[in-house]
C-alpha cells in the first residue's frame, strides 16, 4: 500500500514539475499593431483680407480593423503671418476600397490648439475631410476636400483642398501585464520574436536658441524637449523633435520638426556623431517666424555612461528659409537607446531581453479658475497627450502636451515631463492607482505663466475596460513660477497599453 502511494506521490510531483517548466518558458504572444503615419496639407482662407494659413499635419492612426482606423495628429503653421500656430487632436476615419488600389478615405479631426494672435477664440475646432486615395504599396497618396472651423467663439471657418501622404507603419506587442518579464534569447529562438529587431532613441534635452536675426536679436531662448529617433538601417534614421520656452522670452514659443540624419559610431561604440537636417514649424512667445516653416540642420556628439544611455551635446542652426528668423542652437541632453521587437542583430549579440511597458494616454483637462494676464480667473479646457515608459514594474517616465481647447485661451500650450508610480491591479485585476509629478514648458492663450516653467503633480486612477483600453480619471494643482496661475486640475481619458519587447 505504502508503495503504490509513493509512485503516485512521484508521478503526481513530475506532473507538477513539468507544468512549472513548462509556465516558465512560455513566452508571451507577439501581436503586430496594422498603423500608418500621414503627413498631410491644407491651406486655409483667414477672414477679412489676411493670406491664406498654410497648415501641415503630422498623424498617427492605428487601423481598428480593415475598413476603419483612429488615432492623434498635430497641426502647424507653415505659411501666411501665424506662425507660431499649433494643434492637437483626435483622428477616426473609414477606408473604403473601390478597386485594388483605389480607396476613399473620409474621417473627422477634433481637437484644440491656436495662436500668433490668431481669430481662434477657445482653440476647439474640428476639421472632417472625404478624400479619394491611391495605394502605391509601400505608400499612399490622397486627396480631396476638407472644412475647418473653430467653433469656439473662434473665427476661423473655411474649405478647402487637401492632400497627403500615408505610410504603414506598424508594431509587435503584447499585453502590458507581461512588462518587466525577462528571457533569455535560447528561450526566445523558435518562438514568435525571433525576428530582427528594430532600433529606436529617446533623447531629453535642454537647449538654447540664441537670436541672431529678428526681431529678438540677441536673445537666448530656453527650451526643453524630447526627440524620437527610428532606425531605417544601422546608419540611417529618422527623427521627430519638438521643443517649448521656458525662459528667456514670455512663454509661448514652440517648434515641432520632423527629419532624417545619418549615425556614425566609434570608439568601440562608446562615442556617436549624428548629422541631421529637419523641417517644420514653429513661433509663437513673440518670435516672428512669419509663416512658421523652419528647416534645422545639426550636428550632436553622444558619449556613453553606460548600458544604452548616452550624454548628449548638439550645435546647429534653426531659420526661415528667406532668413527672416535665424538662430543658433546648442543643448545638452541624455538618450537612451532600446534594440526591439525582435532579437536577431547582424551588428550585436544579445544574452537577454525583457518585456518594457507603455502607455499612450489621451484625454480632457480642466483648469478651475485659471489665472489670466489681465487679472481674470477663468475656467480653462485642455486637450491632453501623454506617454508613460516603465522603467520598471511600477516607476514610468513621462512626457505630456496639451493645448487648450475651451475656456477662450487657444493659443495656450504646455510641453512638460516627469516620474510616475503606478500600483499593482486590485478589484479582480480592473482597477490601479497612479501617482504623477510633472514641470516644464508652457504658455500662451492669456495665461498667467510668467516665462513659461509649471510644476504640475496629480493622482488618480486606471479603470480597465479591455486588455489595452483603460478608462483614466486624475486630480491635480498646477503652479506657474514668475505667473499668477495656481489652480486645481481634474481631467478624464482613455489610455492604450501594452508591452514591447526590449534585448541587451
Amino acid at each position: 500500500m505504502l508503495n503504490k502511494i509513493s509512485k503516485r506521490t512521484l508521478i503526481l510531483c513530475l506532473m507538477m514539475s513539468v507544468h512549472f517548466f513548462y509556465a516558465q518558458t512560455t513566452t508571451p504572444l507577439k501581436e503586430t499593431q496594422k498603423g500608418f503615419g500621414q503627413l498631410d496639407f491644407l491651406s486655409i482662407k483667414m477672414p477679412g483680407n489676411e493670406k491664406n494659413m498654410d497648415f501641415t499635419g503630422l498623424h498617427y492612426n492605428l487601423k481598428l480593423n480593415d475598413w476603419s482606423y483612429a488615432g492623434l495628429g498635430f497641426y502647424g503653421a507653415v505659411g501666411g503671418i501665424r506662425g507660431g500656430f499649433f494643434t492637437l487632436g483626435i483622428n477616426a476615419g473609414i477606408q473604403k476600397k473601390i478597386t485594388e488600389n483605389l480607396f476613399i478615405d473620409t474621417g473627422f479631426h477634433f481637437g484644440g490648439g491656436g495662436g500668433a494672435s490668431a481669430p481662434d477664440g477657445g482653440g476647439a475646432f474640428i476639421l472632417p475631410h472625404l478624400n479619394l486615395g491611391y495605394d502605391f504599396k509601400y505608400f499612399s497618396t490622397t486627396a480631396g476636400y476638407s472644412y475647418i472651423n473653430f467653433f469656439d467663439k473662434g473665427a476661423i471657418k473655411s474649405s478647402q483642398f487637401n492632400i497627403a501622404i500615408q505610410i504603414p507603419l506598424s508594431f509587435e506587442l503584447t499585453s502590458f501585464k507581461e512588462r518587466e518579464k525577462s528571457f533569455s534569447i535560447d528561450n526566445l529562438k523558435n518562438s514568435s520574436w525571433d525576428q530582427k529587431t528594430n532600433r529606436a532613441s529617446l533623447l531629453v534635452h535642454l537647449n538654447n536658441l540664441s537670436v541672431t536675426k529678428g526681431n529678438l536679436k540677441g536673445k537666448t531662448i530656453r527650451l526643453a524637449g524630447f526627440e524620437f529617433n527610428s532606425y531605417l538601417n544601422n546608419n540611417i534614421f529618422f527623427f521627430v523633435k519638438a521643443d517649448g520656452a521656458y525662459h528667456g522670452i514670455k512663454a509661448g514659443y514652440m517648434d515641432i520638426l520632423l527629419g532624417g540624419g545619418y549615425h556614425f559610431s566609434m570608439n568601440k561604440n562608446r562615442t556617436n556623431i549624428l548629422a541631421k537636417f529637419g523641417v517644420g514649424a514653429g513661433g509663437g512667445g513673440g518670435v516672428d517666424t512669419k509663416g512658421g516653416f523652419l528647416i534645422y540642420p545639426d550636428i550632436s556628439i553622444e558619449q556613453k555612461l553606460f548600458d544604452n544611455i548616452y550624454a548628449s551635446i548638439n550645435k546647429g542652426y534653426l531659420m526661415s528659409p528667406d532668413s527672416h528668423f535665424t538662430s543658433s542652437t546648442l543643448g545638452f541632453g541624455l538618450k537612451y537607446y532600446l534594440d526591439k521587437d525582435g532579437i536577431k542583430s547582424k551588428n550585436k549579440s544579445f544574452s537577454t531581453a525583457k518585456f518594457k511597458g507603455l502607455e499612450a494616454i489621451i484625454k480632457q483637462d480642466l483648469y478651475l479658475n485659471a489665472a489670466r494676464d489681465t487679472g481674470i480667473n477663468q475656467n480653462m479646457h485642455q486637450i491632453s497627450l501623454q506617454f508613460n515608459f516603465f522603467l520598471n514594474k511600477y516607476i514610468y517616465g513621462t512626457g505630456q502636451t496639451s493645448f487648450a481647447n475651451f475656456g477662450d485661451a487657444g493659443a495656450y500650450a504646455e510641453g512638460i515631463v516627469g516620474l510616475g508610480v503606478q500600483s499593482n491591479a486590485f478589484f479582480n485585476n480592473t482597477t490601479s492607482l497612479f501617482v504623477q509629478a510633472l514641470a516644464g514648458a508652457a504658455g500662451g492663450g492669456g495665461i498667467s505663466t510668467g516665462q513659461g516653467l509649471i510644476v504640475k503633480p496629480s493622482a488618480g486612477i486606471n479603470y480597465k475596460l479591455t486588455d489595452k483600453l483603460n478608462l483614466r480619471a486624475g486630480l491635480g494643482y498646477v503652479k506657474a513660477r514668475g505667473g499668477s496661475l495656481s489652480s486645481s486640475f481634474l481631467n478624464f481619458g482613455v489610455s492604450y497599453n501594452f508591452s514591447y519587447l526590449t534585448t541587451k
